[in-house]
């Protein structure tokens, strides 16, 4: 018999490589951590898109704000959380009557009406602002009602009322007790702007107490946030702002 090349040799065989198989608790504590993982992402993922629904809601269409003093009493009291329309803030979407945030137009809020916050304070608010969950301070905002709109004539006072375009005014709304102003103003409002003035005449820096300051007191229209919608906090006093339109329905257009 003729022996085989040496090159033609069979290799030597060796038993199959043994690897132990994953105990079950090995198994359960892998399977455990994938679905922490996936629960953490899926979590992470509903927080993203939850803050970014409420920027987008408090940028473009409604935003919360804290009453701070009693100017709009008693409309609105200190301590009042109210809901803006952020969508009406144009001439074509307000109307004489309605209530309305705004930015200061220039040192209408003085100092020590402002709060202040140390620095991280300042960062919390400001993030909490950001996605909506902490209400915009009116540190630098003001609410009002509109009076008077662009091109109406305002003035005070007729038999003790407030006329526009030469109509008196009985307004429901102020604080019971207030007159409807202890200051005379007679003036038209420019385009672009309107007289605003508070539901706590007594107690109300508006339009009349800044007639010798920039602006002469008309508030640019560029300068409103929205037109205030609902209270929402204190839950007692929860409910639609009203807009007493329908105190100006006899008032003709300029």
């Amino acid at each position: 018999m003729e022996e085989l090349d040496q090159a033609d040799a069979m290799p030597p065989s060796y038993p199959p490589e043994h690897r132990a198989e994953p105990s079950r608790s090995e198994k359960g504590e892998v399977g455990a951590k994938k679905r922490l993982g996936s629960t953490v992402l899926e979590f992470a993922t509903i927080i993203a898109v939850a803050l970014l629904i409420s920027v987008i809601i408090k940028t473009f269409f409604a935003q919360a704000f804290a009453i701070p003093s009693e100017s709009m009493e008693n409309t609105l009291i200190p301590g009042d959380r109210i809901l803006v329309n952020k969508l009406a803030d144009s001439e074509e979407d307000l109307h004489r009557g309605d209530v309305v945030v705004f930015v200061d137009p220039g040192n209408w809020l003085s100092d020590s009406a402002k709060p202040h916050y140390s620095g991280v304070q300042k960062v919390l608010i400001s993030v909490g602002e950001l996605v909506g969950v902490v209400p915009q301070n009116v540190g630098d905002h003001l609410v009002k009602r509109i009076i008077g709109l662009p091109g109406d004539h305002v003035e005070c006072c007729h038999d003790g009322l407030i006329t526009v375009n030469g109509e008196p005014i009985t307004e429901t709304y102020i604080k019971p007790g207030s007159s409807p102003s202890d200051t005379e103003f007679d003036v038209v409002v420019p385009d672009g702007h309107v007289w605003l003035m508070g539901d706590n005449r007594d107690r109300s820096k508006d339009s009349r107490y800044h007639q010798q300051a920039t602006g002469f007191g008309f508030v640019p229209i560029s300068n409103i946030e929205g037109r205030a919608w609902l209270t929402m906090y204190p839950l007692d006093r929860m409910g639609k702002i009203p807009s007493a339109r329908e105190v100006f329905a006899g008032v003709d257009s300029p």
